[in-house]
């Protein structure tokens, strides 16, 4: 079992930068390819980015490609999702995910199997 915790969510204006972080509590963590995702309310829960195990490899929605950046420090099990020029669009709750199938793309949400409880992010026109 592995239990993820997300930080750094809250209100931002438009145009305004937010890191949310994702700690892991196994060392195992550093096996596995990480995903974000989010979700709006009355919306499906949707891709925003991964990162492979090694970092070496990223993976991001067309939606916020070249505004937000994902990353991993293995050594503190932590992924974090660095936004930037953020819109009111991207309001939604956001959630990390571990990928623990790899038959599924990075992009598909049926290869993710643990998650954080999410943590809100609130971006104002």
């Amino acid at each position: 079992q592995v239990q993820l915790v997300e930080s750094g969510g809250g209100l931002a204006q438009a145009g305004g930068s937010l890191r949310l972080s994702c700690a892991a509590s196994r060392r195992t963590f550093s096996n596995y390819a990480m995903g974000w995702f989010r979700q709006a309310p009355g919306k499906e829960r949707d891709f925003v980015a991964a990162i492979a195990w090694s970092g070496g490899y990223t993976a991001y929605a067309d939606s916020v490609k070249g505004r937000f950046t994902i990353s991993r420090d293995n050594a503190k099990n932590t992924v974090y999702l660095q936004m930037s020029s953020l819109k009111p669009e991207d309001t939604a709750v956001y959630y990390c995910a571990v990928r623990t199938d790899i038959n599924y793309t990075y992009y598909d949400i049926k290869g993710y199997g643990y998650w954080g409880q999410g943590t809100q992010v609130t971006v104002s026109s």
